[in-house]
């Protein structure tokens, strides 16, 4: 099946300040913080670990929607020290953060019984307890306003088996669950927090760490016949972020067209 028209946007988060994870690049973040753009955020603040690469998907975000406040940091998850200096510059270059994606992750494919302890803990300290680095320190900020959302981004391998992937599966849905509790907490402060679950979203950092043929596998699977387009993904990143989802929290939506 042909790839969708690119959709236009509708001002979805017009007057709004974001946050996002891991953004530089070609992947899911990246697409987000441009979608964040071209809905009408006021402000945008983006990181990852690659100086040079942030710089770069600043500039490019920039040049493709004439946004001036687009601000980039360089952010390790892993670091607690870099998490609660992102925060704090985020919440000083942005006057307050209304939106904090959380898109950082770390995957890759690994029998089980092949798989040692180093391993297993990095690919959760990126993407779970990261996760809950950066909520943790963002919630407190968002508690003195009454208001914000965050968005994380999940996969379906929380809910679902595959080989290989015992790590990021349970990574992911750490993820999931994280989020639902950690909105219960927040629901009384005002702030909603939900999670996207994307099953393949084709972009360079996974055509590297995943063999063709299973990628091909995968999307085929689908009942589209093909892999998401990582804009796919934001799009529904961007209705959570918005005012349109005001009353979810707690909630993993699926961005897939899986089979039943």
């Amino acid at each position: 099946m042909s790839t969708p028209t690119y959709v236009p946007g509708h001002g979805l988060l017009r007057g709004k300040s974001v946050l996002i994870t891991a953004a530089a690049g070609a992947g899911i973040g990246f697409s987000a913080a441009l979608r964040a753009a071209e809905e009408g955020c006021r402000a945008l603040m983006i990181s990852d670990i690659h100086e040079g690469r942030l710089q770069e998907a600043a500039t490019k975000i920039r040049e493709a929607t004439g946004l001036d406040q687009v601000h980039g940091q360089v952010c390790n998850v892993t670091n607690e020290e870099q998490v609660q200096a992102l925060v704090a510059a985020a919440e000083r270059e942005l006057g307050g953060v209304d939106v904090l994606i959380n898109n950082a992750g770390l995957g890759g494919s690994r029998l089980l019984v092949e798989m040692g302890d180093e391993e297993w803990n990095r690919v959760l300290d990126v993407t779970l307890t990261g996760t809950m680095r950066m909520t943790r320190a963002m919630l407190p900020k968002m508690m003195e306003r009454g208001r914000g959302v965050i968005v994380n981004n999940a996969s379906v391998l929380g809910w679902r088996a595959q080989k290989e992937q015992s790590h990021y599966a349970a990574a992911k849905a750490g993820v999931m669950a994280l989020t639902r509790c950690a909105a219960v907490e927040a629901a009384e402060h005002g702030i909603r927090i939900n999670a996207v679950s994307p099953s393949i979203a084709l972009h360079d950092f996974l055509k590297k760490s995943a063999p063709k043929e299973l990628l091909d596998q995968l999307a085929s699977r689908e009942a589209f016949g093909r892999a998401a387009e990582v804009w796919e993904v934001a799009n529904v990143m961007m209705f959570l972020a918005s005012d349109y989802s005001s009353y979810m929290t707690g909630e993993v939506l699926s961005v897939s067209s899986q089979r039943a």
